[in-house]
């Protein structure tokens, strides 16, 4: 047998979608990094960055921040997966519907609306003010727990769906015959549904997290430049510093993030699917 392999002309195809991926997102990453490298500071403009205390607290800024929205949108959306694999005809249509139907709004009103409900007058505060939890009426708005609301709110469906088109596959008699075993439902949820489902649950919290820690319109509105992240200090440097060496940097420090949180959650996927 010959070890050269021949060519598939079936992966012509795929020509198109190269060459536009190509031009609309690989050339400008090209010129974006070199624009890193190239410019005035050259390497030492990452080295100036990593020896400014400030950039690592906008480096935990985002880390923390995507971090607390991906726990969030893990404890909301892992039961509502769970149900939704469960449901069936009129309820499940119903499920999906609610979970798709906001994805249709845009990020801004989203945003704009989580300023009214955040405020200290706002719907949150009444609530915890009139169940007692509150003495009187706090402000979310401005705050790192705003934030990780309002994100959550927004990218939840995110984690969702590929829970869900995990779960789905799994077959529900499973958890019956654990049952017939002795198996607790705790036991049985943390040792069969959990295990199961760990292909949707990293594919998940990879989308949410890179999302998260890229978000730049909602931290913007919900929170302010009290609170500066790696996307924030990005657009902050190319629109208003005029700081293109800066804004670069910023940028190639998050697209490196993003990639390393996606490669290895990629890398994880395979390695269970290889022991399954």
């Amino acid at each position: 047998m010959s070890a050269t392999r021949r060519f598939d002309p079936i992966l012509l195809l795929a020509a198109p979608a190269v060459a536009y991926l190509t031009v609309v997102y690989g050339l400008p990453l090209l010129f974006l990094l070199g624009r890193s490298l190239l410019g005035a500071g050259g390497f030492s403009a990452f080295a100036g960055f990593f020896a400014d205390p400030f950039s690592w607290t906008v480096l935990g800024n985002t880390v923390r921040s995507a971090a607390l929205v991906t726990l969030v949108c893990l404890v909301i959306g892992y039961p509502t997966a769970l149900v939704l694999a469960r449901a069936s005809g009129f309820v499940q249509a119903a499920i999906l519907v609610a979970i798709i139907l906001p994805l249709s709004v845009g990020v801004v009103v989203k945003a704009f609306a989580w300023q009214i409900v955040l405020r200290r007058d706002g719907v949150v505060s009444q609530i915890f003010t009139g169940l007692g939890i509150w003495d009187e009426p706090q402000r979310l708005l401005f705050t790192e727990t705003g934030l990780v609301i309002g994100a959550a709110n927004i990218f939840v469906p995110f984690m969702i769906l590929p829970i869900y088109s995990v779960l789905k596959l799994v077959d529900p008699r499973l958890g019956e015959a654990a049952a017939t075993l002795g198996a607790s439902p705790v036991y049985r949820f943390f040792k069969v549904a959990i295990p199961l489902s760990l292909p949707g649950i990293i594919t998940g919290i990879a989308f949410v997290f890179s999302m998260a820690a890229s978000m730049y319109v909602i931290p913007s509105l919900v929170i302010g430049d009290r609170f500066q992240t790696l996307a924030t200090l990005t657009g902050r440097s190319f629109l208003f510093m005029r700081n293109e060496q800066l804004g670069s940097t910023t940028a190639v420090v998050l697209l490196a993030l993003t990639i390393g949180i996606v490669v290895a959650s990629s890398r994880l996927s395979r390695r269970l699917g290889g022991a399954a």
